[in-house]
């Protein structure tokens, strides 16, 4: 079993700034790869950026150059940095790490808002 806690979300001004943070505890040595992911009211949960256990790194077009994702393996914390909050970046984000088995855990989410 995998157990992640999100923290650091909150309310922004449009142009504001975040860091989320992700501990991960458990069997974390079977872990592949972590990620970030959004969810808004009905729609899908959506992939934002993601880091393999090899340090590669990817992100969506729609976040490159604002948000940057990073570890710190010695406190098995993954962070999502956001820069230029915008309206549209509203909603509950969600910390995922995937499994060697293809199985994957949720954190509980952390709503961000960002007001115009």
């Amino acid at each position: 079993q995998v157990q992640l806690v999100e923290s650091g979300g909150g309310a922004v001004q449009f142009g504001g700034s975040l860091r989320l943070s992700c501990v991960a505890s458990g069997r974390i040595a079977s872990i592949v790869s972590m990620g970030w992911y959004r969810q808004t009211p009905g729609k899908q949960r959506a992939l934002l950026a993601s880091v393999t256990k090899g340090g590669t790194i990817s992100y969506v077009d729609s976040v490159k150059g604002r948000f940057t994702i990073s570890r710190d393996d010695a406190k098995n914390t993954v962070y999502l940095q956001m820069i230029s909050l915008k309206p549209e970046d509203t909603a509950v984000y969600y910390c995922n790490a995937r499994h060697w088995s293809g199985h994957e855990y949720w954190g509980p989410g952390a709503q961000v808002t960002v007001s115009s």
